[in-house]
């Protein structure tokens, strides 16, 4: 039996002896980062001044409360950015195979896009992109 044999074998049976390199590489890892963390936390230094123990400013004196309050439409607008920036990512896996998925690949396209458009007027017509209150 040669090593084609072998591994054609190898692929055809689903069994946990094919998950076995990738587990030893994800703990090799691991165990390597560990080891890493350890050496550097007792080979380097460690001297702790007043001055790396200091908040760092920039430079700008510190002034106020960090907790101040921020305005909602911030949030929501970044939050409706993610979600619609997200959504057009759905899009390539059609435009690779746009020829393959025919006219059935074509109404799941139109159908998605239907639906992201009624959720882009719903969010207009809430008003949740205007800025003025």
């Amino acid at each position: 039996m040669n090593l084609m044999q072998l591994i054609g074998s190898a692929n055809d049976v689903n069994n946990a002896a094919n998950y076995l390199p990738i587990a030893l590489q994800i703990l090799f890892a691991g165990g390597f980062v560990a080891f890493m963390i350890l050496v550097s936390s007792l080979v380097g230094p460690s001297r702790k001044t007043d001055d790396k123990l200091a908040t760092f400013t920039s430079g700008i004196p510190t002034h106020g409360d960090a907790r101040s309050p921020m305005a909602i439409k911030y949030f929501l607008i970044a939050i409706l950015f993610v979600l619609f920036d997200v959504e057009v990512i759905f899009f390539y896996p059609y435009a690779v195979n746009f020829k393959s998925l025919g006219w059935s690949g074509l109404l799941e396209v139109l159908l998605f896009v239907g639906f992201f458009l009624v959720g882009f007027i719903y969010i207009i017509k809430k008003g949740a992109l205007k800025w003025e209150d």
